[in-house]
């Protein structure tokens, strides 16, 4: 082992210590000094732009619709609307709110339902009391104005792709297996180990379980988006839309049905 030696600046413990650089704090010139090593926080905002204004609905439960060109049979969720309909709120520019942004209205319900500050808000824009709101940040918002209707019938087509977010099922709390599809141990030959979860890390090193360890939790009961559903119907006499597919939630659930993303056509590629 090498000697140490403590004396003057020239030994060796002067060689091994780390040099730091000297902060000059006279007067002014060190201020300014330190003033200039700060970097300035600036705050990025970033969130996705939707496709087009979309609208919210309740999901009604799921049926068996047969094609009448080909008689085949397709599951759909039926999809309908609680009196009062969509309605636009607000209208967000980039002049006022720093973004492009049409905030949508749904849901009526009596006055007493809802909060002062709620109904203010909702009388500014010339609509009904409406419990749900939601916002579609857009590229431009040309065309939409507070107080305005919205018909899914004006908006969609039948076959149009849509993305459909809600709130999922929620499950409780489940095991490795339901809840992150893992397989299960032997049953027989003398096996200890069924629906045990199993080892979840090494020992020594690293000595502890690393972050994001898919673990037995509480599953469901989250956003979920389900993207590119096709629209197989919709009934302007009954005011129901059926969706091909399954969609999140139970029945009664809100959903919220916004064009679907296409890069290149709809959404631009940067």
């Amino acid at each position: 082992m090498a000697a140490v030696g403590i004396g003057g600046g020239g030994g060796a413990l002067g060689l091994l210590a780390p040099r730091r650089r000297a902060a000059s704090w006279s007067g002014a010139g060190g201020a300014a000094a330190a003033a200039a090593r700060r970097r300035p926080l600036v705050a990025v905002v970033r969130a996705s732009y939707e496709a087009g204004v979309g609208v919210m609905a309740t999901k009604v439960g799921m049926m068996t619709y047969f094609d009448p060109a080909t008689g085949k049979p397709v599951p759909v969720t039926v999809v309908g609307f609680r009196e009062g309909g969509n309605v636009v709120t607000q209208v967000k520019t980039a002049a006022t709110d720093g973004y492009d942004a049409v905030q949508v209205g749904y849901h009526g319900v009596r006055e007493e339902k809802l909060t002062r500050p709620e109904l203010g808000h909702l009388g500014k824009a010339g609509a009904p009391p409406l419990r749900h709101l939601q916002e579609f940040r857009l590229q431009s918002v040309d065309g939409y104005d507070p107080g305005q209707p919205l018909d899914f019938a004006d908006m969609f087509k039948e076959g149009d792709l849509v993305d459909i977010s809600g709130k999922s099922i929620g499950k409780g709390f489940q095991g490795g297996i339901k809840r992150h599809n893992f397989k299960r141990g032997l049953m027989t030959h003398g096996s200890k180990s069924h629906r045990a979860l199993g080892s979840i890390g090494a020992g020594t090193t690293p000595g502890r379980v690393y972050k994001g360890k898919k673990m037995p939790g509480r599953m469901g009961g989250t956003k979920t988006k389900i993207r590119k559903l096709k629209i197989v119907k919709i009934d302007n006499d009954l005011k129901v839309v059926m969706i091909k597919g399954a969609v999140p939630g139970k029945p009664g659930n809100l959903l919220r049905i916004a064009p679907a993303k296409i890069v290149g056509k709809n959404i631009p590629k940067n």
